[in-house]
């Protein structure tokens, strides 16, 4: 029997007045596991009233106090660990291996969040002219919403969510429809670590909760992880209506191999990052580029049996590579993405078609696929397949490898494989996306930097995580202050100086 599940708003679970539902699926089973209330105009409304009261009293929190909730958090979220990585594999499909990945990396931004009281330190200069005092002051802008993606359904929570509250907001998580259980177990761990009721918020639903916080007045600032054409329109429409937009897309990120590379290495880097959680990651290498027809075919040798080696399997099976795509619609968008290649011409080597197994025929499973001799016109290439399937392309220099590069529309992620610093430096001065990898297959970079790609991969000026997320979820406010000390001069005129 289906759960029914609800939103989370002021600390505890609400049902919803809508009327509206959609299902939770098991991807493993193609199974309703829940039924999902979707969120009205009025019910968001609700939700930023709360959240609105709510900062206003978080704001105020003294600083150290605010970083002791983090700490206890932080403590929660190790200890529950085992319960959460069910819950997203229950959900989502990803392998219990990869879902404590995710959540590794959402408690590594969590503890960078609890340096609060250093991090939002402002400036302070004294005496700047006429014994006036100069000093800055970050406080916090108050209801934050995060629109967040499927595929990280702990980790983008708490890359948004932990710095926001740590800075004195309070935050409203609009998580996706699919996999809804993990962002409300947060909200529980969050009100037991003694985080006031309103300050952490679920609301789940479709573009009508999603246009509801982009137009809300009382909601200044929007963080969304997506695709680029949801992204787009998040960032257009937020911005429109006065909001500060950072918007996190698509991408289809490269990793060029040089003649030089260590080959079993790159082999290996491949596998991850192009197959693990059936390549539904936006810092999954989705296309392979050996430099030369050499270097091609060394790769190829390497690679196929590896890939034809690829198990699927639920998320609780230990023996399982790839997981179950999250929708049977997604399975059938990237199935027909893998034909359109070989419609295109491209050599397809390994073939994950109608991948099933047994006692889950009904899974939304697509095994590994692997193209060869790919081009950068034809859809497989041009396309973020979001699915368990590499491309390789042969450059015949290593020009012609940073050209393709930089030309693609997206510019997230990137990786060159060689032993080479004169060529590992020249490649990461000369390509145009936001992270780049040296022997380092998916470089996303630790909490205490900053994540976010180039062109169409990030609408906004903005990172997530690291130093810019203090600066995304505060606002400054600049203060010049003397004091009455026998200092007579009278009215002025002129406009002011330090003279």
């Amino acid at each position: 029997m289906a759960e029914q599940l609800h939103h989370w708003i002021g600390g505890k679970r609400v049902e919803g007045t809508s009327g509206r539902f959609g299902d939770v699926f098991n991807p493993a089973t193609g199974e309703v596991i829940g039924k999902l209330p979707y969120a009205s105009k009025a019910d968001m409304d609700e939700a930023v009233k709360v959240a609105q009261e709510a900062a206003e009293i978080w704001g105020k929190t003294a600083v150290p106090k605010r970083a002791a909730v983090l700490f206890k958090f932080r403590e929660l979220l190790v200890a529950n660990t085992d319960k959460l990585a069910e819950l997203v594999g229950r959900e989502h499909g990803k392998t219990i291996a990869d879902a404590k990945g995710e959540i590794s990396r959402g408690i590594d931004v969590t503890e960078f969040a609890c340096g609060i009281p250093h991090l939002i330190k402002g400036e302070f200069n004294s005496n700047i002219g006429g014994e006036i005092d100069l000093f800055s002051i970050r406080e916090p802008i108050g209801v934050v919403g995060g629109i967040t993606p499927f595929n990280f359904p702990v980790m983008i929570p708490l890359w948004m969510g932990a710095p926001a509250i740590a800075c004195g907001n309070a935050y409203i998580n609009k998580c996706s429809e699919r996999d809804p259980a993990a962002p409300m177990f947060l909200a529980e761990l969050w009100k037991e670590a003694g985080l006031p009721d309103g300050v952490w918020n679920v609301v789940h639903g479709d573009k009508e909760a999603v246009d509801s916080l982009l137009h809300h007045e009382d909601v200044p600032a929007i963080s969304f992880v997506g695709s680029t054409g949801v992204g787009e329109y998040v960032y257009q429409t937020g911005c429109a209506n006065n909001k500060r937009v950072q918007a996190f897309c698509g991408a289809k990120n490269h990793m060029v191999i040089m003649p030089d590379a260590d080959m079993d290495q790159a082999v290996d880097a491949l596998i991850g990052a192009g197959y693990g959680s059936a390549g539904e990651r936006c810092m999954a290498i989705s296309v392979a580029v050996p430099v030369g027809q050499g270097t091609a075919d060394a790769l190829i040798e390497k690679l196929t049996p590896r890939v034809e080696a690829l198990k699927i399997g639920p998320f609780d099976d230990p023996g399982a590579d790839i997981n179950p795509l999250i929708t049977a619609q997604a399975q059938q968008r990237v199935e027909n993405l893998i034909t359109r290649g070989v419609e295109e011409g491209a050599d397809l080597l390994v073939d994950g078609r109608g991948a099933r197994m047994q006692g889950y025929e009904n899974g939304y499973f697509v095994g590994s696929t692997l193209f060869n001799n790919v081009t950068t016109d034809m859809d497989i290439y041009k396309t973020e397949i979001f699915g368990p399937v590499l491309s390789v392309m042969t450059p015949s220099t290593y020009e012609d490898a940073v050209t393709m590069v930089n030309d693609h529309e997206y510019g997230n992620g990137v990786a060159v494989f060689t032993r080479d610093g004169d060529t590992a430096r020249h490649f990461a001065n000369s390509v145009d996306i936001g992270m780049v990898g040296v022997n380092v297959p998916i470089p996303v970079p630790m909490a205490f930097h900053n994540f976010g790609g180039a062109k169409r991969s990030k609408f906004g000026d903005t990172q997530m995580h690291g130093p810019e997320s203090i600066r995304f979820f505060t606002k400054m406010k600049t203060i010049s202050a003397r004091w009455p000390s026998g200092i007579k001069e009278g009215a002025q005129l002129a406009f002011p100086t330090n003279d």
